[in-house]
Parts: structure tokens; C-alpha cells; sequence
């Protein structure tokens, strides 16, 4: 019950325009602006899977929790409204370590940070002990109705567009790991260290991108890159009935990272989007670069689903990024 109230008083109590009731009662009260519509998404984090304790800040653990549903939201253009988090710990993850806090308020630290650059109350959830960690957040936004961005609209001759650079999560979660099995994970890494590693532990959803894309209703589909461009790629063509040629040479490829893990490393979460040929699009969308890497294709017979051109010709491109149960 202690901690619950710790939690309370630090998320607030739903001051935010689109909470009308937060941490308090049986359920959360939202209110949207008239003429929108809810987005909702959930993604579950759990230890050993897509984190681990002995690798991961407790800090970057809860700020990767919210990031996965807040680029949700990115990829469907909404607002975010409010987050639910239902967080299942070990009894040792609450207690103080020496003078070391609990893991637990770092994990919120991180999450709440990010919360509060995004807007987006921490409005309920629930607590339980558990004997591993496990997170699952439930994101609410609002996208004006009618003009969510969805997988399904990609035609053939449209363009293929991907915000910032691609590869960035995979190599830093290489390098991570060979950190860790070269020493133990330091509590607080070098600049350079971070500064490598920071895509990995602090991934930034494009929450304005995917405003500025639906408010302009310029893309005719759209996804993030959470499990890698090969596979949500992929994703994209299987919803819209379409196929899809990439060129390699025009991939915006992250300095350090490698072209395999620009194509297969997930966790980007950049967003891909398609839109006509003839739309004029700028170069950057709210100050992150925007870089066309490819074309929408008919999908014919004898035809790969997505295909990769290089200087030796094209090649299928299979998906190789994330997939549960693959």
C-alpha cells in the first residue's frame, strides 16, 4: 500500500487535459475533444526477455516501457491522452540496496520522465508482486476521426519514407552485450559509453512526426520500426496487399551500425511511411531527417514481397527482424 501511495503522489492525480480522474478510484476517467476518436495500444516488457536486470538501468527499463506504446500511438498519428502500467516486481525490486534506491523508483524515474516530455499522465494500473518483472503498459491517445494513419493504405507507386537513421537500437545493444561480458554493467556509463548506448536504453518515439503526418494527412500508410524494417515491412505489404522494393544505397544507415542491422535490428522505432509520388514532402519533419528509401509495387505472382536492389541487382528481403514464437 506504501508503495502504491508513493506512486500516486508521483504520477499525480490526472491534472492533465485529457484525464478527467486519475490514480484514486476504481477507474480513470478520459475525455477527448470533440470530433476524435481513441487510439489504444498495450505492450508487455518482461525480464529476461526484453530486458534484463543485470544489463539494463532501472532508469532505461521504465523509459523503454512507455517509449514501446507511445510510438504506437506515433505510427497511428494520435496525441497521447493517458498510460495505465500494470507492474509485477520481485519483493527485493522495492527494497533499498545500501544507499542505492530501489530499483522500482529509478524504473519510475525513467518512465515518468519520458511521460512528462510527452504529456502523458500516468492515470492507473496495478501493483503485484511477482516473481519476475513484468510491465505491461496500456497507451490511450486521441487522433482526429477518420484520419488515424493505418498499415492498410499503401498503393502501388507510392514512395517508402523512414524518419532519422535505421540500425541505431542493434548496435547498441551490441555493444551492451559485449560490455557486459567484458565487465559488469556500470551504474552510471562514460559520455561516450552513453552516448553509443543511448539509442538502445533511450529510445525516442516520434510522437511529433506522426502528428504532423496525420494533422497534413500526407502519408497513405504508416508503422513504427519496432521489430525491424525488414519485418514490419513486410507487415506493411501483407495489410495493404502490396510489394515493396528497397535500395540499399539509400538507406539512412546510423553511424556505427552495420547494413544487416539496419535492415533486421528492431526497436528503432523510427516511423516508415508510404505516400504518393507526387506528394512534396520536406526533407526533416519536426527537425528529424526524412529520407525516401524505396517504392510500393503491385504484388504479382512470382514476385518477392519486398525486395532489396543493390549494386548487384535486387535479392528478396526476407524478414529477419523481431517475431515471438518464430
Amino acid at each position: 500500500m506504501a508503495l502504491l501511495h508513493q506512486i500516486r503522489n508521483r504520477a499525480g492525480r490526472g491534472s492533465a487535459t485529457g484525464v478527467r480522474l486519475g490514480i484514486g478510484d476504481d477507474c480513470a476517467l478520459l475525455g477527448v475533444r470533440p470530433g476524435e476518436e481513441l487510439a489504444v495500444t498495450t505492450d508487455l516488457s518482461i525480464a529476461g526477455r526484453h530486458f534484463q536486470l543485470d544489463w539494463h538501468p532501472a532508469e532505461s527499463v521504465g523509459h523503454r516501457c512507455l517509449a514501446r506504446g507511445l510510438s504506437d500511438l506515433a505510427a497511428m498519428g494520435a496525441r497521447p491522452v493517458a498510460a495505465f502500467l500494470s507492474l509485477g516486481l520481485p519483493r527485493q525490486l522495492t527494497r533499498s540496496t545500501g544507499r542505492a534506491r530501489p530499483w522500482v523508483d529509478r524504473f519510475f524515474d525513467g518512465l515518468l520522465a519520458l511521460a512528462d516530455a510527452h504529456r502523458t499522465p500516468l492515470a492507473g494500473g496495478d501493483l503485484a508482486e511477482s516473481p519476475i518483472a513484468v510491465a505491461d503498459i496500456v497507451l490511450v491517445g486521441a487522433v482526429p476521426r477518420g484520419r488515424a494513419l493505418l498499415r492498410s493504405g499503401a498503393r502501388p507507386g507510392d514512395l517508402i519514407y523512414v524518419t532519422g537513421t535505421l540500425g541505431a537500437a542493434a548496435a547498441g545493444l551490441e555493444r551492451l552485450a559485449q560490455q557486459r561480458a567484458a565487465h559488469p554493467i556500470p551504474a552510471r556509463f562514460s559520455k561516450t559509453l552513453g552516448d553509443l548506448l543511448a539509442p538502445h536504453l533511450y529510445p525516442q518515439p516520434r510522437i511529433a512526426q506522426g502528428l504532423w503526418l496525420a494533422r497534413r494527412a500526407l502519408a497513405s500508410a504508416a508503422l513504427d520500426l519496432s521489430d525491424g524494417l525488414s519485418t514490419d515491412l513486410a507487415h506493411l505489404c501483407q495489410e495493404s496487399g502490396v510489394a515493396a522494393e528497397v535500395d540499399a544505397a539509400a538507406l539512412p544507415v546510423y553511424r556505427g551500425a552495420t547494413i544487416e542491422q539496419a535492415l533486421h535490428g528492431g526497436e528503432d522505432y523510427e516511423l516508415l511511411f508510404t505516400a504518393p509520388d507526387s506528394t512534396r514532402l520536406p526533407r526533416a519533419i519536426a527537425k528529424l531527417a526524412v529520407t525516401p528509401i524505396g517504392r510500393i509495387l503491385p504484388r504479382r505472382a512470382g514476385r518477392p514481397q519486398v525486395a532489396l536492389v543493390t549494386n548487384k541487382g535486387k535479392q528478396p528481403l526476407e524478414p529477419q527482424g523481431w517475431e515471438h514464437f518464430s
